[in-house]
């Protein structure tokens, strides 16, 4: 509802419904890693539960009066906000009060006395452990991990663009396991030792590959196998292996079931085909694959128009119900690696 203040500009504000549906996604997500139901069970708490009944008086006389106006005010992103033209509301410069709460809440409700985040939330946390050394006479800790940076500098996340997301409602497998695929050679090996729970030998070996053989990718399918079984399991893993292969020709795409193989498609250029009146031609040039029927007659004359993996010899060939693949899709390709999808009207 509120939120840490960013370097350039306000936070939109979220309702609680909102913020409450987060909430239960966000644990349905981390069960996969940690256990709720053991016998010494995670615990996922909202911080609405002592915030919200906090009153104004309260705010400002039992925890505002811990803070100094200096402190706060030196914060790299107050500061570079107030130096900016929108400059920074009330509410983001405060959010450091309540976030310096939240620890302490959290110490006198679960006994908690250490509290860690990425780097950039240093002074948020010390700001933490420093109201219960005030308020409570007690010390306790915090520690920082470094936020992961890809090798031009910029971060690793969703602040950079390129959002990658734990739900497969958000990004499907097939689209997690490919953007780990596509992990540049110069990030690569970092990834592995941040993301994968390969031994120091295996990561040097795929290093090594990885300079002497960078077309085979191997580190990159290292990577992104392991980190889509972690967080989708093994039979996802291998469900989307088997989709990457078939869609060029080197397996058999009616055993690709039809949610990945919707998911592995999304992307591609696309048309419709109507049953029994549709033809390859038509799918080459409405999906712009070729420039005219011309061309798409030139392709297939030379061996390399493609229905499902299979070579189209005759020009007229005419998309029925058989073709249809699980999914209700329909893929064409043109030579080696330009693909096309079509979907039943």
């Amino acid at each position: 509802m509120i939120g840490d203040p960013r370097m350039t500009a306000e936070r939109q504000l979220q309702d609680k419904e909102t913020v409450a549906g987060w909430a239960d996604r966000l644990q349905c997500q981390i069960e996969r890693f940690l256990d709720f139901e053991g016998e010494n069970p995670a615990r996922m708490v909202n911080n609405l539960e002592w915030t919200a009944p906090l009153s104004a008086i309260d705010l400002l006389r039992d925890l505002g009066k811990n803070f100094r106006m200096g402190t706060m005010l030196a914060k790299d992103a107050v500061a570079r906000r107030l130096k900016s033209d929108e400059g920074i509301s009330f509410t983001e410069f405060s959010y450091q009060i309540l976030q310096a709460n939240d620890y302490l809440q959290l110490y006198r409700k679960y006994g908690v006395t250490l509290e860690t985040g990425g780097n950039d939330q240093w002074g948020n946390l010390v700001g933490g452990m420093d109201l219960i050394r005030k308020v409570e006479g007690k010390d306790v800790h915090v520690m920082t991990t470094p936020l992961i940076t890809k090798s031009d500098g910029t971060k690793f996340g969703k602040s950079e663009g390129g959002a990658i997301w734990l739900d497969p409602e958000m990004f499907s497998p097939y689209a997690f396991y490919q953007f780990w695929l596509n992990t540049e050679d110069a990030d690569v090996v970092n990834l592995l030792k941040v993301f994968t729970f390969l031994s120091r030998g295996e990561i040097e070996a795929l290093e090594t590959e990885t300079k002497e053989n960078p077309g085979k990718r191997a580190a990159q399918r290292a990577l992104a196998e392991a980190v889509t079984t972690l967080v989708h399991g093994a039979d996802q893993t291998e469900r989307v292996k088997a989709a990457s292969t078939a869609l060029f020709g080197r397996g058999d795409l009616r055993e690709v079931d039809g949610k990945t193989l919707v998911a592995a498609t999304v992307d591609l250029p696309r048309t419709q085909v109507v049953l029994g009146q549709t033809n390859i031609l038509h799918l080459l040039v409405d999906s712009g694959l070729e420039k005219g029927i011309g061309a798409a007659k030139r392709t297939v004359a030379s061996g390399g128009a493609y229905l499902n993996n299979e070579k189209v010899e005759d020009e007229g060939r005419v998309i029925t119900a058989e073709d249809v693949l699980p999914g209700g899709v329909v893929l064409f390709r043109k030579g080696k690696r330009q693909l096309g999808v079509a979907v039943t009207e």
